[in-house]
């Protein structure tokens, strides 16, 4: 037989443990919202990858340090030696760092001004390129009467080989910091704008994409709120890649001598003017080409690295 006091005990002590709370349509509004940043989580992952920071600091010292050279050392970088018969030096020395070329001007302030040169183009060429690339690789993917002479476009231009191309531009034209920069920029959209091409194709006919059109909702809208940050690691990316490829083919087109004109030193500049006296005066094409290499290695796993903390799928 159950005792009474003992099930009044055992009610109090439920009642204890258990109690109604009171609704809060602020506390219930709250409980629903995420914390969650995209672009706080990409640096946060980006953080995490200790050799990219790494590489980070290095190319930004380089970007940096090519200014600040330039007021540190002792000559213009067209300034000739007053006696050429010491034209080169490959012994450095308080008065020439790097030592000098073959005109007897300061070498150092020749490589860090070519840097400083080719960075400033890379950098260009690259925002041209993403701004380019995904605009008609949009416009591409998402209106389908523009596939078909796009895709022809595309496949005309990328059939040209750009040293032909180049050589054309060069010839006609003539050979500027500008000229060369739009030149790169015509046809270095292409990949950009077939890699976001391809990914619209995937995401053009979502669920969600379907009923943002069916509401009327604009195409730019769609594009830009919809669609595109599918795309920031690949654009990201291209971007990354962009930078050292056109620093590499400006040095290949200025080793053949249809790049930026000789007034205007450049790192390809620097190293086509190398190959002649290499033997001898080796400093003349170390130093360009360790530039040349620290570039765009540092800046090709910094981008790496950016690329895959931008993808939200490694997002936690």
């Amino acid at each position: 037989m159950s005792n009474p006091d003992m099930n009044l005990q055992e009610e109090k002590n439920l009642d204890e443990l258990f109690h109604f709370v009171d609704y809060s349509a602020e506390n219930a509004e709250r409980s629903g919202y995420s914390n969650y940043s995209y672009w706080r989580s990409v640096f946060q992952n980006f953080l995490k990858k200790k050799s990219a920071v790494v590489m980070t600091f290095v190319f930004l010292a380089v970007v940096i340090f090519s200014f600040i050279a330039l007021h540190i050392g002792k000559y213009q970088y067209t300034e000739l030696k007053v006696d050429n018969s010491l034209a080169f030096i490959g012994s450095f020395d308080s008065e020439f760092w790097f030592g000098t070329d073959n005109l007897g001007r300061d070498f150092w302030c020749q490589v860090w001004y070519a840097a400083q040169t080719s960075i400033r183009l890379a950098l260009i060429v690259a925002l041209g390129e993403c701004i380019i690339g995904v605009v008609i690789g949009c416009l591409w993917g998402y209106v389908r009467w523009l596939d078909r002479p796009l895709t022809e476009l595309y496949n005309i231009i990328n059939n040209v080989p750009t040293v032909i191309y180049m050589t054309l531009v060069a010839l006609i034209v003539g050979q500027s910091f500008t000229t060369m920069a739009v030149a790169m920029i015509a046809t270095g959209w292409l990949i950009m704008a077939r890699n976001v091409r391809n990914l619209v194709l995937m995401y053009r006919d979502r669920e969600y994409n379907l009923a943002s059109r069916c509401l009327g909702t604009p195409v730019w809208r769609v594009l830009t709120k919809n669609i595109f940050p599918y795309l920031v690691s690949v654009v990201i990316l291209r971007l990354a890649l962009s930078i050292p490829a056109t620093i590499g083919m400006e040095s290949t087109l200025s080793y053949l001598g249809l790049g930026l004109p000789l007034d205007q030193p450049s790192l390809g500049i620097l190293l086509r003017n190398a190959r002649n006296y290499f033997v001898n005066y080796p400093h003349l094409l170390i130093w360009p080409a360790l530039i040349v290499s620290l570039i765009t290695i540092t800046f090709y796993l910094v981008g790496n690295a950016f690329s895959d903390a931008a993808d939200p799928r490694n997002h936690v």
